[in-house]
């Protein structure tokens, strides 16, 4: 084998160390400008595109990945994420892409959301809220998590960087007391990824996205250059995995 590391759960284990440093700002970490914590930021529409071709999560309308999740008590999940034609004016004046995620469970809808997506000139998919919701025998039951960049003091955090390296740091979202995710690069190039999708050896993005306001939760997460995510894996409580089955344009 090469000097890439095939994923398992026990090398994305090894990872756990190495992202906590990160995530807590020890040795080399660098925010590359990228926003941290609560910090506000002011964004310039202008400076935005709908048009999303990051390499590692290209959102092109119609494209369309499809996930299994499954935890360790055997429980599954079949989640769909389709780029819609839908665009958005969010609150702060960024006009994004509406990306439909939807989880199903033996067939039926268990949480369907609305993600917003937009990209910046240098290449960073800003995530800058979302509208979910969770059912429960076909009727909502639950909106928590909801939120919009620019409301009730909502900021926007980074989806994907638009230049990766080891160290690299950032936010992902804030809403205070409702959605605070960070995040940190720990690898790029270095690992293998199988999953049914395919086997991905070139180039594979590795993440560890922390959040404070449940501080045993921990997901190493996986991209691929032309693909997108590839694979998610959760480090704490149930565990569990979700990884990408099929993805077509």
């Amino acid at each position: 084998m090469s000097a890439r590391r095939m994923v398992t759960i026990a090398s994305a284990a090894s990872a756990v160390a190495i992202g906590a440093a990160v995530l807590m700002g020890a040795g080399a970490a660098s925010t590359g400008g990228l926003p941290q914590g609560s910090e506000p930021v002011t964004l310039n529409p202008a400076d935005f595109t709908t048009t999303i071709d990051n390499p590692y999560w290209p959102m092109r309308p119609g494209d369309r990945w499809v996930y299994r999740e499954t935890d360790t008590r055997g429980r599954s999940q079949r989640v769909v994420i389709t780029v819609t034609k839908k665009t958005r004016l969010i609150a702060n004046g960024v006009t994004a892409r509406v990306v439909r995620d939807v989880a199903s469970q033996r067939g039926r809808t268990v949480e369907a959301t609305d993600d917003w997506y937009a990209q910046d000139r240098a290449g960073n998919i800003w995530y800058l809220g979302e509208a979910t919701a969770e059912y429960r025998n076909g009727k909502v039951v639950s909106t928590a998590g909801s939120f919009e960049a620019g409301v009730d003091g909502a900021q926007a955090g980074i989806a994907v960087p638009a230049h990766p390296v080891p160290g690299l740091s950032y936010r992902q979202e804030y809403y205070a007391g409702q959605a605070e995710d960070r995040s940190a690069v720990i690898t790029v190039g270095e690992e293998q990824v199988q999953v049914p999708f395919g086997h991905f050896t070139k180039g594979v993005l590795m993440t560890r996205d922390l959040v404070p306001l449940e501080p045993k939760v921990q997901e190493l997460k996986f991209y691929a250059p032309g693909v997108g995510p590839l694979l998610s894996v959760h480090l704490d409580g149930l565990g569990g995995r979700a990884e990408l089955v099929r993805f077509s344009r």
